[in-house]
C-alpha cells in the first residue's frame, strides 16, 4: 500500500512527537523541502507549536494521543526518547511507520539495554554492572575505584539522572530513591566527542565530521567542528563506530553517538536517535543539516552532502542566565538581539521562542571562519550577551549601536 501522502501537497506528512526546539528547526527544514511536518505539543506555548502549521496538543505518554497523531501520517519519528516502548510497538502493529522503530529505539531510552548490546557487540564503553544494592556498588568500586557514576537507567538528559557518588552510604541513597541503577567506572577523559550518522531504510549512510562538545554541568555549551587536533585515525574510527552501530540496531534518521576520547581510544557515553544539539551547528556549516538530513533519512529519501561550508564551525548555546532572573534590570531580550545583531553580523542566531530561566536551552548561535579561537571567541561572546548582556571586554558596543 502506498504511503499516506498530504493532499494539499502531494508531500509525505513527517509526524513529530515533541514540541521542543529540535521539532522547531525540523519544520524550519521541512518546509524547504515541501514537506508537511506534524507536531505532537504538550502545551500551545511549546516552541515547535508557536511556528508550526499541524499542531496536535496531547501526551506522547498516551497510546490513544499517538494513534490519533498518526492517523494519516507517512512515518511518525521524534525529538525526544522518552515516548514508552510499548506505545510504538501497539503503533506499529496498527501498521504506522514508525522511525527509528522501537527495536533501535530503546537503546536511546534505556542505558542498561544499551551497554548490554554494546557488550555483545565488542563495541568500546566505560567498565559497567547493573546494582541494586549498596553492596553491588561497593563489590564494583573495590574492582574499578571511587568514586563511580551511577545513572537511572531511563529518564536522564543533560546530566539529569547522572551521579557521581564517593561511597556506599550515598550510592544507598540512591539506590533507594530511584531502584536498580547503572553504575559506571569514573572514566579519565581527554574530552568529549560526537559522532553523528543518518541512516536511511535502504541502508545508506552519512557520517557528518566528528564534533568535540563542551560540557558544562552536563549541559553542552559548545560544538567545535570538526574536533580540534583530533588524530585523523581516531576520528575515522569514531565514524566507522558510528556508523556500526546504526546498522547493528537497525536505526532510521538521525543518531548521535556521545563518546568519551581517552588516552587509548573512544568510549561509547550515551546514544540519541534524533536531531542532537552536539549537530546543531550543520545548519549554517553544513551543505546538508541534520534536521533536512534526518527528514530524507525517516523518508528514504536520498541522503544529503554533509560537506562543511567553512574549515571552522563553533557551535555556541545561549543558556538561561542573569537576564532570566527576577531581579534583572538589564537590556530585554528585543534590545539585546538588536545590539547582536548590530555587532555580530557574522554570527546567526537561532532562537528558540521559549521563557527564560536560569540554565534553560533558549537558543544557540554559530560562527564560521578559518581560525578556531577566533571563530570561538565571537560564538562564545555573541551567546554571553544574549543570555546575560554581558559585554566581553575585547567586543565594546560603540555608541551609535546603543
Amino acid at each position: 500500500m502506498a504511503a499516506p501522502l498530504d493532499p494539499r501537497t502531494g508531500t509525505p506528512v513527517v509526524a513529530m512527537v515533541g514540541g521542543g526546539q529540535l521539532s522547531r528547526m525540523t519544520h524550519q527544514a521541512a518546509i524547504a523541502l515541501g514537506q508537511s511536518l506534524r507536531v505532537l505539543a504538550s502545551d500551545p506555548a511549546e516552541s515547535a507549536a508557536l511556528v508550526a502549521g499541524d499542531v496536535r496538543l496531547g501526551s506522547h505518554a498516551d497510546l490513544d494521543d499517538l494513534t490519533a497523531f498518526a492517523q494519516g501520517a507517512t512515518v511518525v519519528t521524534f525529538d525526544h526518547e522518552h515516548v514508552p516502548t510499548e506505545h510504538l510497538r501497539s503503533l506499529q502493529a496498527a501498521g504506522v511507520r514508525v522511525a527509528p522503530g522501537p527495536d533501535a529505539l530503546v537503546h536511546a531510552q534505556d542505558k542498561l539495554v544499551l551497554r548490554r548490546a554494546l557488550a555483545d557487540a565488542g563495541e568500546p564503553q566505560p567498565a559497567w554492572a547493573q546494582v541494586d544494592s549498596p553492596g553491588d556498588v561497593a563489590a564494583f568500586a573495590a574492582a574499578h575505584g571511587w568514586p563511580v557514576v551511577l545513572k537511572t537507567p531511563r529518564g536522564g538528559y543533560d546530566g539529569r539522572g547522572v551521579f557521581v557518588v564517593g561511597d556506599e552510604e550515598a550510592a544507598g541513597a540512591l539506590l533507594e530513591q530511584h531502584g536498580a541503577l547503572l553504575v559506571e567506572e569514573r572514566v579519565a577523559m581527554v574530552r568529549e566527542l560526537s559522532a553523528q550518522v543518518a541512516r536511511s531504510p535502504f541502508g545508506q549512510v552519512a557520517v557528518y565530521p566528528v564534533v568535540e562538545t563542551v560540557q558544562r554541568d552536563g549541559v553542552c555549551n559548545e560544538a567545535l567542528v570538526p574536533a580540534p587536533d583530533l588524530d585523523p585515525e581516531l576520528a575515522t574510527q569514531a565514524q566507522e563506530l558510528a556508523v556500526r552501530v546504526a546498522d547493528r540496531l537497525g536505526v532510521v534518521g538521525m543518531l548521535a553517538v556521545e563518546l568519551f576520547q581517552t588516552a587509548d581510544g573512544v568510549l561509547v557515553n550515551e546514544l540519541a536517535m534524533r536531531p542532537h544539539n552536539s549537530g546543531h551547528w550543520s545548519i549554517d556549516g553544513a551543505v546538508t543539516s541534520q534536521f533536512e538530513q534526518h527528514l530524507r533519512a525517516v523518508l528514504d529519501y536520498p541522503l544529503g552532502s554533509t560537506a562543511m561550508t567553512a574549515p571552522v564551525v563553533v557551535m555556541a548555546n545561549v543558556l538561561g542566565g542573569e537576564a532570566a532572573e527576577d531581579h534583572w534590570a538589564g537590556p530585554p531580550l528585543d534590545e539585546r538581539i538588536h545590539h547582536f545583531m548590530a555587532h555580530w553580523p557574522d554570527v546567526k542566531l537561532h532562537w528558540y521562542g521559549k521563557g527564560q530561566r536560569r540554565g534553560r536551552k533558549l537558543g544557540h548561535v554559530t560562527a564560521l571562519g578559518a581560525d578556531l579561537a577566533e571563530v570561538r571567541a565571537r560564538a562564545v561572546a555573541a551567546a554571553r550577551y544574549l543570555a546575560d548582556g554581558v559585554v566581553d571586554p575585547a567586543f565594546v558596543f560603540e555608541e551609535e549601536h546603543h
